[in-house]
C-alpha cells in the first residue's frame, strides 16, 4: 500500500513538472512572438502605407522572383517616382539579372548620405521648430509629435507660431485640447517670434521636457517668410541658448519630387536638421523618399501613414527597403 502511494506521488510530481515545462514553453513562445511583432511593426506600417506604390511596382514585376531583370528593376523604380539620376546611381554596375541582396545593398546606400543624429542627452526643454508649406500637414504632424512625447512619458507644450492664418491657431488649439497639453497662442497677425519666446519661457518655468513650435508656411512673399523664420530662430536662442535644437521640415509625400525644391528653399532660409514626410498612405510616389534623402543629404526622422494621432512612425531605411523588396522577390533561404 505504501509503495503504491509513493509511486502515485512520484507520478503526480512528474506530471506537474511536465505541465510546468509546457507552461514555460508557451510563455517563451509568446515572448518570442511579441518581439517578432515589435520588430516587424515598422515594416508592417510601410507595407500598409505604400500600398499604392506597390500596385505600380506589381504592374512591372507581377510575380515574385529570385532574380529580376535589370530593365524591370529600372522601370519599377521609375514607377515608384524615384528620380532617374538617382536610379542610374543605384543601378550602376549591377548585372543583367539582379538578386535581392544586390539591390538591397544599393537602395539602403542611398540613405547613407544623411548624417547620423545623436538624440541622447537632450537639453531641457528640447525645442523643435516645425517648418513647411501650408497644406503639407504641419499642424497634424505637430499633434502626432506631441502625442509621441506623451506616450514616452515626457511633458510637452505647443506654440501656435503660425500667426498668419487664424485657422492654423484654431486647429492647433483644438489638438492641444484633445491631447490635454498646454499651448501658447496669440491673435492672427501678431508677432510669431513673441509666441516662440513665450512658449520656451513657459516651458522653462513649468519644467516641461519638450517644446514644439509651429510656423507660417506662406506669407505675401518668400522674402517675408525668410525674414520671419530667421527672426523666430534668433528669438528662440534668446529664450534658451542653443534653441531651436531641431528645425524639422514637413514634406507632403503626395508631391513626390516637387517637395525637394520646397525643402531646398527652406534649407537656404534657416537650415533644416531633418525631414518628416506626411501623407505617405495616399501616394503612389514612395520612391521619392530615396530622392529626398539623397539629394538633400538630410535624415528622414518620421513618416506619416494616416490621419490618427498615432499614425507617425520612425523612419527606418532598412524596413523601408525591405518592405519594397518583399513585394518582388521570393524569400531568401
Amino acid at each position: 500500500m505504501f509503495s503504491f502511494l509513493k509511486k502515485k506521488k512520484e507520478e503526480e510530481k512528474i506530471e506537474e513538472e511536465v505541465l510546468q515545462e509546457e507552461k514555460q514553453e508557451l510563455i517563451e513562445k509568446e515572448e518570442t512572438k511579441e518581439v517578432s511583432v515589435e520588430e516587424n511593426s515598422s515594416k508592417g506600417f510601410f507595407s500598409k502605407a505604400l500600398s499604392k506604390t506597390f500596385d505600380n511596382i506589381k504592374s512591372v514585376v507581377p510575380q515574385r522572383k529570385e532574380k529580376i531583370a535589370f530593365e524591370d528593376i529600372e522601370e519599377m523604380l521609375i514607377e515608384a517616382d524615384m528620380e532617374y539620376e538617382i536610379i542610374e546611381k543605384a543601378m550602376d554596375g549591377l548585372p543583367e539579372e539582379i538578386t535581392r541582396k544586390q539591390l538591397r545593398h544599393r537602395l539602403v546606400m542611398l540613405f547613407e548620405h544623411a548624417p547620423e543624429v545623436d538624440l541622447s542627452n537632450l537639453p531641457k526643454p528640447f525645442v523643435r521648430l516645425i517648418i513647411g508649406v501650408n497644406g503639407a500637414g504641419k499642424t497634424t504632424t505637430i499633434a502626432k509629435l506631441a502625442n509621441r512625447s506623451k506616450n514616452d512619458e515626457k511633458s510637452v507644450i505647443l506654440g501656435a507660431g503660425d500667426t498668419f492664418r487664424a485657422a492654423a491657431i484654431e486647429q492647433l488649439s483644438s489638438w492641444a485640447q484633445k491631447l490635454d497639453v498646454p499651448i501658447i497662442k496669440t491673435k492672427q497677425g501678431h508677432d510669431a517670434s513673441a509666441v516662440a519666446y513665450d512658449t520656451i519661457s513657459s516651458a522653462i518655468a513649468r519644467d516641461i521636457d519638450n517644446v514644439i513650435i509651429d510656423t507660417a508656411g506662406r506669407l505675401q512673399t518668400q522674402t517675408n517668410l525668410s525674414n520671419e523664420l530667421k527672426k523666430i530662430v534668433k528669438v528662440c536662442n534668446k529664450a534658451k541658448e542653443g534653441a531651436p535644437h531641431q528645425k524639422l521640415m514637413i514634406l507632403d509625400g503626395t508631391q513626390g519630387n516637387t517637395a525637394i525644391a520646397q525643402a531646398k528653399a527652406f534649407n537656404e532660409m534657416v537650415g533644416v536638421d531633418g525631414i518628416i514626410v506626411t501623407k505617405l498612405d495616399g501616394t503612389a510616389k514612395g520612391g521619392a523618399l530615396f530622392s529626398i534623402s539623397n539629394q538633400l543629404e538630410l535624415p528622414i526622422f518620421y513618416v506619416g501613414v494616416g490621419e490618427k494621432q498615432n499614425d507617425l512612425i520612425e523612419f527606418s531605411p532598412d524596413d523601408f527597403v525591405d518592405s519594397l523588396l518583399d513585394e518582388i522577390y521570393t524569400t531568401e533561404q
